[in-house]
């Protein structure tokens, strides 16, 4: 395996996040929010307290990538 190939699969990882990332700006503001406020103070996270909103978001990522694969 050739290291350049490694690298362009990476880059192209990382791009085709932002573009899905971006399309999901709505939902993942949403679970940023939900996470933010179930963490103030000294709160950590426990798990399923954002599930709905993380749900979303997943979601929404897997449309996003069928959509761009067509």
């Amino acid at each position: 395996m050739s290291g350049s190939n490694v690298w362009s699969r990476s880059r192209e990882k990382i791009r085709l996040f932002s573009e899905l990332f971006a399309q999901c700006s709505g939902e993942a503001a949403a679970y940023g929010k939900c996470v933010a406020a179930t963490t103030t103070g000294r709160q950590e996270l426990k798990k399923d307290m954002c599930a709905k909103e993380f749900e979303a978001l997943k979601t929404c990522f897997t449309n996003a990538g069928k959509k761009r694969a067509k």
